[in-house]
């Protein structure tokens, strides 16, 4: 049974910005009469991608039964204000509920809201009588579409909650605690290297022998920004770090200026990805490595790219060599989530 809140706090309104996917801005006002799911996410963040499937299929299953799904794409790194961006992700991932940009963060702070995903659930009159943040909690979170949509209409012929997608998702799934989140970029990096950042300044690095987990390091010309670090050598650069991890993600751009970007729309980025000084191999192979023969990443706008995915957790070294001036690097991110017999270190997967 899914336990609703008292219909005590109202819904805030939606802040201004930009609307996608509907042809005119929403509110809580026209939303009246209707039960409104209200995401928070950023299409470059690992955790709120995971979550899109069941998003995408609730939409199909229960708009047209009394459920309005909006997406509120609060942007984590500057690339995610640009509407062309998110519009490419909503075409990728297969949005077709309305969402509005809020570049600003007025709706999320109006809503007081810490996290990427976070999701409210607002009744036909306006309360917010359900919520939940980070990943997982799918089949409570149905069951509460479900318990408001009987509200409106008490005798609503339902389907059963979706099936879980990923085996993951399963309860008492056990995963191991990943590589935790890196950054880059002199705000809140977590750039190795003795040499440091030159805040706004190109710097020549090189690879020091001993290298730390939680910690990426680079080698050749690399430029600092606040939210990212730009390769702007004229050889191949590198990216080297050590983690423990199944899967690994690198938030790329092929380049770090947004005026370039619009300028030069087509502009195309390659990383060659290798593991443990090798080339990586096609059973670690993420879905967004090809063969030439050689393993090979293309960027092709910003994004977070799916690099690895080894068939068990373990500690690997990663190195990206970048074949690409202008290639802009903003973070990574890992998944512990696969079974791996024999580890300690393994906890109750609820979100990463």
């Amino acid at each position: 049974m899914t336990i609703l809140d008292p219909p005590i706090v109202r819904a805030p309104a939606f802040g201004p910005g930009d609307w996608l996917n509907t042809e005119h801005p929403l509110t809580m006002a026209t939303l009246r009469g209707r039960v409104t799911l209200v995401d928070f996410w950023d299409y470059s963040c690992v955790n709120c991608v995971r979550t899109l499937p069941y998003l995408t299929a609730w939409h199909e299953r229960y708009a047209r039964l009394g459920l309005t799904i909006v997406g509120v794409h609060a942007p984590e790194f500057p690339f995610g204000r640009e509407a062309r961006a998110v519009r490419a992700a909503m075409d990728e991932f297969g949005i077709r509920y309305p969402v509005l940009l809020d570049n600003d963060y007025q709706t999320w702070d109006a809503y007081a809201n810490q996290y990427w995903p976070a999701k409210y659930l607002i009744d036909a009159r306006g309360y917010i009588r359900y919520r939940n943040h980070g990943e997982g909690y799918y089949h409570e979170t149905e069951r509460a579409i479900g318990a408001l949509l009987r509200e409106i209409s008490p005798d609503l012929d339902l389907p059963d909650p979706l099936p879980l997608l990923r085996p993951e998702d399963a309860p008492g799934a056990v995963c191991y605690r990943p590589t935790p989140e890196l950054h880059a970029g002199y705000l809140r990096g977590s750039l190795g290297n003795q040499e440091g950042y030159a805040a706004g300044a190109t710097a020549l690095y090189t690879l020091p022998e001993a290298r730390e987990v939680d910690h990426f390091y680079v080698e050749g010309a690399w430029r600092a920004g606040e939210t990212y670090m730009a390769y702007v050598g004229a050889e191949t650069g590198s990216v080297v770090l050590r983690y423990a991890a199944a899967e690994v993600n690198a938030v790329l751009s092929p380049n770090a200026d947004a005026v370039e970007r619009a300028l030069h729309p087509d502009a195309v980025a390659e990383v060659e990805v290798w593991q443990d000084g090798a080339p990586l191999t096609r059973d670690s192979a993420g879905r967004d490595v090809t063969f030439t023969p050689a393993p090979i990443a293309r960027v092709t706008r910003p994004r977070m790219v799916n690099l690895v995915r080894n068939p068990g957790f373990a500690r690997h070294e990663l190195t990206l060599r970048v074949r690409t001036p202008g290639l802009a690097l903003y973070a990574f991110s890992f998944s512990g989530c696969a079974a791996a017999p024999g580890e300690t270190d393994a906890r109750t997967y609820i979100a990463t």
